[in-house]
This record gives C-alpha cells, structure tokens and sequence, in this order.
C-alpha cells in the first residue's frame, strides 16, 4: 500500500482524511516532517480556516519548501479546500502571499438574492477535464459536499478540472496540472463520489510519478 503523508500544520480535521484514505487502501501518516514529506509516495494538504494563518504555519514549520520539492519532483499531490487555495498566489481573505505554485487569486463570492455565503452543501459539478484520473469511475456531473466563502480564480483556465454554480456565479472547484491536484470540496465528507476520489488518488500514487508541474521558484 502506498505512503501518503497527510500535512499537519493546525488548519483542519486531518483524521478525516486519514479515513478516507485508509479506505481506499493508503497508509496515511500526518507528519510535520519535510524528511518523511520527501519518503512518502503522495502526499495530501488538507486544510479548514482561513488563508493567512495557514500559510503561517506552514511557513513556521518550515514546509513550504519541501511541499514545493515534492511538486516539482513529479511525486501525487492532492489539496483539498484550503489546501487548493493556498497553493494560489493571492487571496482576498487575507494579505499573506500564497505558496504561488499555481497562477491566480482566491476571490470571495459576492452578494446576490437567493445565496447564501458560505457556500454549505452539496453541489454538482461539471467536469471540465473529464479524463482526470480524479474523476474515473465516477457519475456523470457528481454531487460533493461544498463549505466555502472564497473560490480559486486561476489566470489560466486550463488548470480548471472542474467546476460548480452557485446563485449566478461560475467558479473553479478543482484544478488539476500534471501531477498537482487540488479540490475545494470535502471528498472525506461526500459519501461514495468522495471516497471514490480518494481512492483515484490512491491509484495515481501507487502508479508512481507523473509528469511534474514547472514552478517559478
């Protein structure tokens, strides 16, 4: 069984994800570790709060760098909420600079009749690179377990894996290059299309390294 390394850096419920991942048939280790950040097969950023305490810690524990490595080295890489959104340049939540692997902003929803904000609950996505091996074995236009105030904008659009509408608004739910993955869902908390994601990225780990984002720095 692959080794995935689950990031701990105090920004949400990592047992969660160990579960899922345990079910998909991965050996999750949460580590703090830049050491067993470079021994593991894949590696998991989970995350639930806000954008400028949680790349603090990361940057206090001193993983940004190794995060970075892992990426560039080709190893699965898979974020998820919070996890997708500090992999981003910017935010409007916060004034820290993200880790700025992937080009972009994270932008907060605005006000409309008839939304609620944050964005709580289930919703459908749309596929926009349906051959992602996230998405195999999975029904057509899935339904995953959504809590967000703020969405990812990435400058180029064919990063976008999928995304969802709330009220009037089209926003990216997932993005996917090489071998960086990221979702804004919950996919420990949405029932049989979310362990199914989990176990796809399971699979990617155990089928070794991909091609591997270029990063800037």
């Amino acid at each position: 069984m692959p080794t995935i390394a689950v990031v701990d850096y105090d920004m949400g419920n990592l047992h969660s994800a160990c579960k899922g991942l345990e079910n998909a048939g991965a050996t999750p280790k949460i580590t703090d570790s830049p050491t067993e950040l470079d021994l593991a097969d894949a590696i998991v950023l989970p995350g639930v709060g806000s954008f400028d305490p949680a790349v603090q810690h990361l940057r206090s524990r001193h993983l940004e760098a190794p995060i970075k490595r892992a990426i560039a080295s080709g190893k699965p890489f898979l974020g998820i909420c919070l996890g997708l959104q500090i992999l981003f340049e910017s935010s409007e939540e916060g004034k820290e600079p993200g880790l700025g692997i992937i080009a972009g902003t994270v932008k907060r929803f605005h006000h409309e009749p008839g939304i609620t904000i944050p964005h709580m609950g289930w919703n459908q996505l749309e596929l926009t690179q349906p051959n992602s091996p996230l998405w195999q074995q999975l029904p057509a236009d899935p339904w995953l377990y959504f809590v967000h105030s703020y969405y990812v904008d990435p400058s180029d659009p064919a990063v976008r894996a999928a995304t969802i509408t709330h009220g009037s608004q089209t926003v990216t739910a997932a993005i996917e290059q090489d071998n960086l993955m990221a979702v804004q869902f919950h996919p420990e908390k949405s029932s049989t299309s979310g362990l199914q994601i989990l176990a796809n990225f399971v699979r990617s780990a155990v089928s070794g390294q991909r091609s591997a984002v270029s990063l800037k720095n």
